[in-house]
């Protein structure tokens, strides 16, 4: 995998202990259009209005229920203190009311087992509908990256790609999980509790609301201090997960060259600045909760020193005192729940924000109907091309090219020469700016991509097999290959004896990177499921460069057969390999400057003779 594919490092990470992801520590990152991006993915939970309806019903009887309990729960304190009191100052038949203690028990009992029903209820509804939500987005984003041009992972590393699919999806799917019904639940919970303790006592309540800005305060001016050590936290880790993949990507270069000293210098110095940040970061946003519980003790104090008076004045009661404490103590909690929650949609709808920009690019021209079949002889031409990757610096002017059936085309130049360009251009991986590529005498702009990709085989310098066994890489190109033809293919490209000498054979399973054959083995492979796939048109970029010299030789054996009545386009580094090619392009600067065979170049003395002659001469020496 290259350095571009893999994720952005040191991504986020959770918040402080008891804020969650996205605490009030933690930086937040912002979207750039706050009401537009909420309202589009809005437009996604739309065909689920009833069971968002049944979300909001059930987290409304979930924490109405909830809240009736203490206020119930206060009637039998009552009860019970009543019956206490009389018996202990004499009352004659003074007892206490277990009946009707027990009565308000079993009433309790059933809220809280209606409260838990309700709240089962909206989890598996409102998970149905993230986990459908998020389905239909990933699956739209996926639809898109299919349909999206070369040029746009291009100009966009892969890490960024992966990022937004991944890491942005799965933010947008946790918070309709999670934050949408928490914040139903803590605004009815507010607002419930406010409701419940008016009917207490309002001046109790006043107190308690007035805890709120001290809270406020006191949770604004510590994220503030904390903000700039949690970035500092956030380059740091990034420094540093950097340099321990890059040492451990290069340890062989770093072991040769006998630099671990200086390799564990600057780990130390990453890891002493992780430190430094992290530990600060977690100090002070790990004060916000010890201040805010101190602030919600004095409010405490003052509630219980208030209410005792009123139950010495017979303002209230006892159990009303109990259940007022216990309101107080549910009115702090879903208000740093609200708090933590707004970071949250923020963070996830920078996040719909980054996915939506992905889901309005520019999209590839659409297939056109193929009008006419092709005859499958495999001939190629170029007429008067133009093409650039942007519209004001041309890249190719006008190129001419004609190949006939069967013959191999070796297209060479120096690097930058537009080699690989004029194959991403025959394959239709970016459009032309003028002029028409025909195969068959079919213009490839009118072909489906799909059908035009299938008459082609490749083998490049870089190979790419993926995590399976060596018989379904091989068979990557054609899902319904034999046992027989599989085996086949690995003869002709000379990997059968290698693969024969494996414990598992066909059926040995490549690891990550296909680390566990050697890099020529590899090259073997991708020629084998080239051979398997059977193409009308055959793109070899430098095939037999990581294998060695006795390799090479196999290698190009198989290769020769494979070419036989095939229309090949050889990329060719050493020129010494192409001097058979029936026609040779010579390439400088996006333009073919010189075409014919290798002994017509050579007596023409130009650019090819200069650049074979310098070859052969540096091989000589």
């Amino acid at each position: 995998m290259s350095e571009q594919q893999k994720a952005p490092r040191g991504g986020p990470r959770p918040g402080p202990p008891g804020m969650g992801p996205g605490g009030a520590g933690m930086p937040v990152v912002k979207p750039k259009n706050f009401k537009g991006t909420f309202k589009r993915l809005a437009r996604y939970l739309a065909p689920y209005k009833f069971q968002l309806l049944i979300v909001l019903i059930t987290a409304i009887l979930s924490t109405v229920f909830n809240i009736l309990g203490p206020k119930i729960m206060a009637q039998a304190v009552n009860r019970l203190s009543e019956g206490v009191i009389a018996i202990a100052q004499g009352v004659p038949n003074a007892s206490v009311d277990f009946e009707y203690i027990w009565q308000i028990i079993m009433i309790l009992a059933g809220l809280y087992v209606f409260s838990a029903l309700f709240g089962y209820i909206q989890q598996f509804v409102m998970a149905g509908v993230a986990q459908r939500t998020s389905y239909n987005l990933r699956k739209e984003v996926k639809d898109k990256l299919d349909r999206l041009p070369l040029k746009y992972y291009d100009k966009h590393p892969y890490g960024d790609v992966l990022s937004r699919v991944t890491n942005d999806m799965d933010n947008i799917s946790n918070t309709l999980q999670q934050s949408l019904t928490q914040i139903i639940t803590s605004l009815v919970t507010i607002l419930g509790v406010i409701v419940m303790m008016l009917t207490i006592s309002p001046i109790m309540t006043l107190i308690t609301v007035l805890t709120i800005p001290l809270s406020l305060i006191v949770v604004i001016m510590v994220a503030k201090r904390s903000q700039k050590y949690f970035a500092g936290q956030q380059r740091s880790l990034g420094d540093l997960n950097g340099h321990v993949e890059e040492m451990y990507n290069g340890h062989r270069v770093v072991k040769a060259y006998g630099r671990e000293d200086a390799s564990l210098k600057q780990f130390n110095r990453h890891n002493e600045e992780l430190y430094e940040s992290g530990w600060k970061a977690q100090y002070i946003s790990g004060m916000i909760m010890p201040l805010m519980s101190f602030i919600g003790n004095i409010g405490y104090v003052l509630i219980c020193v208030v209410g005792g008076i009123f139950v010495t004045n017979g303002r209230i009661n006892i159990g009303d005192i109990l259940a007022f404490i216990q309101y107080a103590r549910q009115f702090s909690q879903p208000i740093a729940q609200t708090a933590n929650i707004a970071n949250i949609i923020q963070s996830a709808i920078a996040s719909a924000e980054r996915v939506f920009e992905v889901l309005d690019e520019e999209e590839q021209v659409p297939d056109r109907k193929l009008e006419r079949h092709l005859t499958g002889r495999g001939e190629v031409k170029f007429e008067h091309v133009r093409f650039g990757y942007t519209e004001d610096k041309m890249l190719i002017n006008d190129m001419n090219i004609e190949v006939a059936p069967g013959q191999t085309v070796a297209v060479v130049g120096p690097t930058g020469a537009g080699k690989t360009t004029l194959i991403n251009l025959l394959m239709r991986f970016y459009e032309l700016n003028g002029g028409a590529i025909k195969i068959d005498g079919v213009d490839t702009s009118e072909m489906d991509r799909k059908q035009l990709r299938s008459l082609f085989g490749m083998v490049l310098q870089d190979t790419w097999l993926f995590g399976g066994t060596i018989r379904e890489n091989i068979a990557y190109g054609r899902e319904d290959a034999t046992e027989d033809e599989i085996v086949r293919a690995a003869e002709a490209a000379r990997a059968d004896h290698f693969i024969r000498t494996l414990p598992e054979g066909y059926d040995t399973i490549l690891n990550e990177d296909a680390s566990n054959i050697s890099q020529g083995q590899k090259q073997l492979l991708t020629i084998a499921r080239a051979v398997l796939a059977d193409p009308r048109i055959l793109i070899l970029d430098e095939a037999t460069s990581s294998v060695d010299t006795r390799t090479e030789i196999f290698i190009q054996q198989a290769m020769g057969e494979m070419m036989k009545g095939r229309t090949s386009f050889v990329i060719a580094h050493r020129l010494s390999t192409i001097k058979g090619a029936d026609l040779i392009l010579v390439m400088n600067k996006g333009e073919v400057i010189e075409q014919g065979t290798h002994e017509e170049l050579l007596a023409s003395g130009g650019f090819y003779a200069d650049l074979y002659n310098s070859q052969f001469s540096e091989e000589a020496v």
